[in-house]
């Protein structure tokens, strides 16, 4: 009997802890319910929700679609803003934000990369990592600049990356704190990055 109870508080445990922790996209309709326009100046791209023993938290990606035609939607400017429902309004837990750099050739777009952003708990501690993936792409058509950064704990984890032809002008850096993270997020991000250097012909390394 006892061995059934332990069993039993056992699984409850683990259903309980697995319910806290889930994350999906919001529709048009949840935005507007949830009054997330509030949360950035900017049109909302996409939106998500997710909850882990923190709570439950709302993502916004925003763009600024400073150009908008038929063939495409440029942006100058991005935002990411990360915000827990406090009292009827939001409290900000942290936010990113990026715009387009002056450069030759001229960046022309930044661009929420949200094939290759995640909102998962990757090592297992009952707490969300978001990981914000974005580029720029030049006036010839090229992707010029992608960042990737990891929020662990609310802080974050920054890999900055130029693309380019010539040796001397490509890059691939890592913040310092990088390596202070658990080793499963570091090995996720490196996959991540495989990933995108096969998916999009990216060089992503220095040299």
């Amino acid at each position: 009997m006892k061995k059934y109870i332990v069993f039993l508080l056992s699984f409850y445990s683990t259903f309980v802890f697995s319910q806290k922790v889930e994350s999906y996209k919001l529709t048009k309709q949840e935005i507007s319910e949830r009054e997330l326009e509030n949360v950035t100046a900017f049109p909302i791209y996409k939106a998500f929700e997710f909850s882990d023993k923190g709570g439950v938290y709302e993502l916004v990606l925003g763009e600024n679609q400073k150009t908008v035609s038929k063939k495409d939607t440029l942006n100058t400017k991005i935002q990411a803003i990360c915000v827990v429902n406090d009292h009827g309004g939001f409290l900000e837990k942290w936010r990113i934000n990026d715009l387009l750099e002056n450069t030759i050739p001229k960046e022309t777009n930044i661009w929420f990369w949200t094939k290759y952003c995640s909102t998962k708990d990757i090592d297992g501690d009952g707490y969300i990592e978001p990981i914000i993936v974005y580029g720029t792409r030049n006036e010839d058509g090229y992707i010029r600049r992608v960042k990737i950064i990891t929020v662990y704990k609310n802080k974050k984890y920054v890999i900055r990356a130029v693309e380019c032809d010539l040796d001397d002008c490509r890059s691939f850096e890592k913040d310092q704190n990088w390596n202070t993270l658990p080793q499963k997020i570091k090995t996720y991000i490196n996959q991540l990055t495989e990933k995108m250097r096969k998916e999009q012909d990216l060089l992503l390394k220095n040299g």
